[in-house]
């Protein structure tokens, strides 16, 4: 399996970015998959989900800013961002939903740093 997410990187507040995730190793075009983010000394919280028909939800924190699709003949999940804000500052992941597992811990592969700063 492997997941790799990017894309991120420093932006002023207000302004936008559109972070991609590559994924492999599974049966992607049937998985609901999402993106997730993290900072240093926080939990990982779930962002954005879209369905495998395209069906997507997100956290109430970014209602409206975010949007997150999907093109499962690439198996590619991508996440664009507008209206940063600087509490948006984390490193991003992507995963299916609920978190591949590894072992009985959730495989994470690698994120991307989303920086909202001017």
């Amino acid at each position: 399996v492997q997941l790799q997410a990017s894309g991120g990187g420093l932006v002023q507040p207000g302004g936008s970015l559109r972070l991609s995730c590559a994924a492999s190793g599974i049966n992607f075009s049937t998985r609901i998959m999402a993106w997730y983010r993290q900072g240093p000394g926080k939990e990982r919280e779930l962002v954005a989900r879209v369905l495998s028909g395209g069906l997507t939800m997100y956290a109430d924190s970014v209602e409206g800013r975010f949007t997150i699709s999907r093109d499962n003949a690439k198996n590619m999940v991508y996440l664009q961002m507008t209206s940063l804000k600087p509490e948006d500052t984390d490193d991003y992941y992507c995963n299916t939903w609920p978190p591949i597992d590894d072992g009985g811990r959730p495989y994470w592969g690698q994120g991307t740093q989303v920086t909202v700063s001017s």
